[in-house]
């Protein structure tokens, strides 16, 4: 499928782009090219090739939650250099007030 001169500069309205007439032309050589490889694998008969998500085995690399202790507040808090009502206390970085 050729794209003609006009559907190039449609296409580049489209995307807001600036293209010189230069650019115009090598961009229509290349989505023509493009659309014409496209047409090519809808001539493959896949009907027989079932909806495939992924072309690689899935697994899950993550391990399983288990419940474990947690760190006590105390040695959580033991070397900030402030802390509030078992919390840590940072500096203030963005004022509110107007």
């Amino acid at each position: 499928m050729k794209l003609s001169l006009t559907e190039v500069e449609h296409i580049a309205e489209l995307a807001k782009l600036g293209l010189t007439a230069e650019e115009k032309a090598t961009f229509q050589e290349q989505l023509s090219a493009i659309l014409e490889y496209a047409d090519r694998l809808n001539q493959v008969d896949a009907s027989t090739i079932p909806p495939t998500p992924t072309v690689l085995p899935l697994r899950n690399v993550m391990r399983r939650d288990a419940v474990a202790p947690s760190l006590p507040p105390e040695d959580a808090l033991a070397n900030a250099p402030e802390s509030a009502e078992g919390c840590f206390r940072v500096q203030v970085i963005l004022d509110w007030t107007e």
